[in-house]
C-alpha cells in the first residue's frame, strides 16, 4: 500500500464556486435582503458541498479504499473498512 492520496483538482472549480456562493451571502446579508434569499443561496450552498462531499468519498472508495483491498493486506482493508465506519458515524451526528 502506497502512502499517497488521490488528488483532488477536480473539485477545485467547485470549491472555488462555493466560496464564490459564500461571498455573495454575505453580501446579502450585510445590505439587509430578504430572509428567504438569503436561505435560498445558504441551501444551494449546501447542495454544493453535498455533491463535493460525495465526489472526494467516491475518489476514496474508488482508490484509497479499492487499493487496500487489491493489495491483499488484510490489516490495511480492515483498516480502511474502519475508517469508513467511523466516517459515516460522524456523518451521523
Amino acid at each position: 500500500m502506497s502512502n499517497h492520496y488521490p488528488h483532488h483538482d477536480a473539485v477545485l472549480p467547485a470549491l472555488n464556486r462555493v466560496g464564490g456562493q459564500v461571498e455573495g451571502i454575505k453580501r446579502m446579508v450585510s445590505e439587509g435582503r430578504d430572509c428567504t434569499d438569503i436561505l435560498t443561496q445558504l441551501r444551494a450552498a449546501r447542495a454544493a458541498i453535498r455533491r463535493i462531499e460525495a465526489e472526494v468519498l467516491e475518489t476514496h472508495l474508488k482508490n484509497c479504499v479499492s487499493e487496500a483491498i487489491l493489495s491483499g493486506d488484510r490489516d490495511d482493508t480492515e483498516a480502511k473498512i474502519e475508517e469508513i465506519k467511523a466516517l459515516f458515524k460522524r456523518y451521523e451526528e
